[in-house]
C-alpha cells in the first residue's frame, strides 16, 4: 500500500486542505499518517478524522527580539530529531507540507532519506517556513500565477489550493430552514470571525440598515451582537460548522478577509465577492497581495481597510452586485478549479517511478 505522510500546522489554514485531500488520497489506497505539533489546532482536527497523529516538538523562527527566541532553537533541534525518527519509523512514500514551522524538519528529514517531498504554499509570496522548506522540496505547489516567480523555475507548479469537496453540495433551501430567511431578497454572506475581523464586523453593522433595504444577511461574526438579535433579514452566528456548505449555497454575494484558503474556496464556490484584507499594519501583507491577485484576474472586487467607509462599502455591495455574472462568468473559467487532482497526480508520478 502507498503511503503519504501529511504535514502542516499552527493555524487552520495549514491544515483545512490537508484535510480536503484526505478523501481522494483514501480513494487511491494511500494509507495516511500526520505529523504536527504536540498540541497544535491540527492535532484536534485530524484526530477527529481518525487518522494516526504523531507529534514533534516545534518552536518558531522569529524575525523579531522575544525571549522566546533563546529557548525555541532547542525546540527546533528536538523536533528535527524526532522528525528523522519517525521518517524511519514510518517509511512513506510521499511527503505532503501545507507549511507552519512544524512542517520543516519534516520536510529536510524526508529529503534526507531520498522520499518526493511536494510543498503547498498558499499566498503570494512564500512564508518564512515554506523558505525554509523549498531548497528540500521535490516541487512547489502554489495558488496565484504571481507566486510562481518567486520559486525556482524548476520547481513550480500552478495548482490552486485543495477545497474540501463538501462545500460544493450545500442546499439553499435548508439555509433558508436553519437561518429564517426568505426568497424575497438576495443574501449577503459576511465572513468575518474572531481574529482580525473587528474592523469588517463593525462596518457591516454600521451600515446595517441601508444593506437590509436590498438585502438579507448572513453574519459569521465570532463575538455576537446581542442588540441585533431581532433584527428582521440578519442572522449571525458566532461559528458554523456542518451548515456551511448550505449557507454558501444561499449566498448571493460574499464579503470576506483575503486569506488564501478562503479566497479560493469563494472561487470554487463562483461566489462573487468582495474582499477586505486584513491591513499590512497587522500582518506581512499577504492578504493584500492574495487580494490584489484575484481582483486582477477579474475574480473579486478589492476594498482595503484604510478606505473601509460607510459609502465605500455601500458603493462596493451594490456595484458588485450589479456585476455579479462578470465576476462569476472570469471565476468559472479558472484552470485551477481541479486542485485536488493536480496535486494528487504529482503523488502518483513519483511513488510510480
Amino acid at each position: 500500500m502507498k503511503h503519504i505522510v501529511l504535514t502542516g500546522g499552527g493555524t487552520a489554514g495549514h491544515v483545512t486542505p490537508n484535510i480536503a485531500m484526505i478523501p481522494r488520497l483514501k480513494e487511491l489506497g494511500y494509507q495516511i499518517s500526520y505529523i504536527g505539533s504536540y498540541e497544535g489546532i491540527e492535532k484536534k482536527l485530524i484526530e477527529e478524522l481518525g487518522i494516526p497523529y504523531y507529534g514533534i516538538s516545534s518552536g518558531k523562527l522569529r524575525r523579531y527580539f522575544d525571549v522566546k527566541n533563546f529557548t525555541d532553537p532547542f525546540k527546533v533541534m528536538k523536533g528535527f530529531l524526532e522528525a528523522n525518527k519517525l521518517m524511519k519509523q514510518l517509511k512513506p512514500d510521499v511527503v505532503f507540507s501545507k507549511g507552519g514551522f512544524v512542517t520543516v524538519p519534516v520536510v529536510i528529514a524526508a529529503s534526507r532519506k531520498k522520499i518526493p517531498t511536494f510543498i503547498h504554499e498558499s499566498d503570494m509570496t512564500p512564508g518564512l517556513a515554506n523558505k525554509l522548506s523549498i531548497p528540500f522540496a521535490t516541487k512547489v505547489c502554489c495558488n496565484f500565477p504571481e507566486t510562481v516567480e518567486h520559486l525556482p523555475a524548476s520547481k513550480a507548479v500552478l495548482t490552486g489550493t485543495p477545497i474540501r469537496q463538501e462545500l460544493l453540495s450545500g442546499n439553499p433551501d435548508r439555509a433558508r430552514k436553519f437561518t429564517g430567511l426568505t426568497s424575497d431578497k438576495p443574501v449577503i454572506m459576511i465572513i468575518g470571525g474572531s481574529l482580525g475581523a473587528a474592523a469588517v464586523n463593525d462596518a457591516v453593522r454600521a451600515v446595517l440598515p441601508e444593506l437590509l433595504k436590498d438585502f438579507q444577511i448572513v453574519h459569521l461574526c465570532g463575538k455576537l451582537d446581542e442588540s441585533l438579535k431581532e433584527t428582521k433579514g440578519y442572522v449571525q452566528y458566532e461559528y458554523i460548522k456542518k451548515e456551511l456548505a448550505d449557507l454558501f449555497a444561499l449566498a448571493d454575494l460574499v464579503i470576506s478577509r483575503a486569506g488564501a484558503n478562503a479566497i479560493c474556496e469563494l472561487s470554487a464556490l463562483n461566489k462573487p465577492n468582495l474582499l477586505i484584507p486584513l491591513s499590512a499594519r497587522a500582518s506581512r501583507g499577504d492578504q493584500i497581495l492574495n487580494a490584489r491577485s484575484f481582483e486582477h484576474l477579474g475574480y473579486s472586487k478589492v476594498l482595503e481597510e484604510e478606505e473601509l467607509t460607510n459609502e465605500a462599502l455601500l458603493d462596493a455591495v451594490r456595484d458588485l452586485y450589479e456585476n455579479r455574472e462578470t465576476y462569476m462568468m472570469a471565476m468559472s473559467s479558472s484552470k485551477q478549479q481541479n486542485s485536488i487532482e493536480q496535486i494528487v497526480q504529482l503523488f502518483e508520478n513519483a511513488v510510480n517511478k
